[in-house]
């Protein structure tokens, strides 16, 4: 199944994607909710509302507004270095153990949405990364059982303001300015990708320019490592974002000079069979 969350005139809704179609869950079944929450805490029920598609009256996606596939999620975790090429570009030694951290919810919107330089910094990057849902919760999780805990998998860009992530042996700062995490529009269920999602192309652009194209197989963790290895230290709940890291290519490695995203762009994130994260990118100051 393909998802979408997104905004109609009749409000916020779940729908279910096919090809340029997209038919109202929300309408289908009232218990599915303004999101995809419901979808992932009560697998019966994304049963049962798959069953009711047969017949169903669609929408043109492209009447739809994308919102955030989980409108509050609990927890947002983020592999900061999982390609090698991408670690060696940015001056790193190859880890032992993931490069881990946090995003608040401030920091994360939907794909359409504006993606924000902020007031004092213009060094905005992008970062093309394959995200997923997690389903089904726990701890201790095993890695040969991680995958049936996931839901599902969409897009994200990880902006990032590189000065401010520079300024502390944490990123913190840098990967937390309002409005720089694009995510979705669609989720994909594991069953319409390979196994982990692995073997996906990954880009990002701007325009004709690639920026990154890589291939998730070459990520150093899978997703069954990732969420065996977060699992050992945190209990996992359904709704989770977690972030698989970004192959090379990235804008501050480019040589001669940096290639940072400036007003006006528009940065596209496509992973093969999940779809394209679609940002303009605006100034701060133009917000108002």
């Amino acid at each position: 199944m393909k998802y979408l969350v997104g905004e109609t005139d009749n409000g916020t809704a779940v729908f279910a994607v096919k090809g340029n179609q997209a038919i109202n869950l929300t309408v289908l079944d009232s218990a599915v909710g303004r999101d995809l929450m419901a979808l992932i805490s009560d697998p019966a029920l994304a049963e049962s509302v798959a069953n009711k598609l047969s017949g169903a009256a669609g929408v043109p996606v492209s009447s739809i507004t994308p919102a955030l596939p989980v409108s509050n999620p609990g927890t947002i975790i983020c592999l900061g270095l999982n390609y090698t090429d991408h670690i060696k570009e940015g001056g790193y030694d190859i880890p032992d153990y993931p490069a881990l951290f946090m995003r608040g919810k401030n920091s994360i919107m939907a794909a359409g949405a504006s993606l924000v330089r902020p007031n004092c910094s213009d060094k905005l990057d992008y970062e093309a990364e394959l995200m997923f849902i997690v389903g089904k919760g726990g701890r201790h999780i095993s890695e040969a059982d991680a995958l049936g805990h996931v839901f599902g998998y969409t897009v994200f860009n990880d902006g990032s303001v590189r000065d401010y992530q520079r300024k502390t042996h944490q990123w913190t700062p840098g990967k937390n300015f309002d409005n720089t995490g694009a995510i979705g529009p669609f989720v994909v269920t594991p069953d319409e990708v390979p196994a982990g999602a692995a073997g996906l192309k990954i880009e990002s652009r701007v325009g004709d320019e690639i920026l990154q194209s890589s291939d998730t197989g070459n990520m150093i963790w899978s997703v069954a490592q990732t969420i065996a290895t977060i699992s050992e230290y945190t209990t996992l709940e359904p709704g989770d974002l977690i972030a698989m890291g970004t192959p090379p290519g990235v804008g501050h490695a480019k040589k001669p000079n940096p290639r940072w995203l400036v007003p006006g762009e528009v940065v596209d994130i496509e992973i093969e069979g999940i779809g394209i994260c679609s940002n303009p990118i605006v100034d701060e100051k133009d917000m108002a």
